[in-house]
């Protein structure tokens, strides 16, 4: 990807296109920064968001997780992946983050239900069921692969629980999530949150001084 400038004008509010997986730490935390530069900001800056899925090396054919299938990830990654959890927890102060891994969470329910409520949603709806389904797993150490967690995010979100039931159990839902999953990949997204504006990317939970280079090209 390369660097672009361009003419935002009067628009009234910007997109920044973020790919994450709502198991990634990193991208809580990311999100965290995000809002920290959101609110820096005079102008709104909406989410275009973007699934990705981290687990998808380790998918069966009927798309359960193979928790046994070797990703090359041993037990020295994930202690490091603590660690940089727990510098970038306390650097961006977020305090109620209770969990510091989630590597026996499958988010594809949430990913799913969250596209539904993206598509039959307004904006302001589907952020507010967005951030819930971070907070469920991040603050409160809730499986947001079990049903019944996305219908209590989604009650606060002001969701209907048939759009998480039918979201949950639509196999073309699947199949499009998936092809979501592919086109990011063909895209050059490895890895998450990355964080794209006018074709110039940032990834990482990078700070919210560096998201502001990325958007206002400064």
């Amino acid at each position: 990807m390369t660097d672009a400038t361009s003419e935002r004008g009067d628009r009234e509010a910007d997109r920044l296109t973020v790919y994450s997986d709502y198991v990634c730490p990193f991208c809580y935390l990311g999100r965290r920064s995000l809002s920290a530069y959101q609110a820096e900001r005079e102008e709104a800056l909406e989410i275009d968001w973007r699934p990705f899925d981290l687990r998808s090396g380790k998918r069966n054919p009927d798309g359960t997780i193979d928790h046994d299938a070797d990703d090359g990830k041993d037990d020295a990654y994930y202690e490091q992946a603590k660690e940089n959890v727990r510098k970038l927890r306390e650097k961006y102060g977020a305090d109620e983050m209770d969990v510091e891994l989630a590597t026996d969470v499958d988010s594809l329910p949430a990913q799913l239900v969250s596209v539904a409520v993206r598509e039959e949603c307004d904006y302001e709806t589907w952020l507010a069921f967005d951030e819930g389904v971070f907070a469920a797993l991040w603050h409160d150490g809730r499986d947001i692969g079990e049903e019944a967690v996305l219908v209590d995010v989604a009650a606060d979100a002001g969701v209907d629980a048939d759009i998480v039931h039918d979201a949950l159990t639509d196999d073309e839902a699947r199949a499009t999530l998936r092809d979501q999953f592919r086109a990011a990949q063909q895209r050059g997204i490895t890895g998450v949150p990355t964080f794209v504006y006018e074709g110039h990317a940032a990834r990482g939970a990078v700070p919210p001084e560096q998201l502001e280079r990325l958007v206002e090209n400064v």
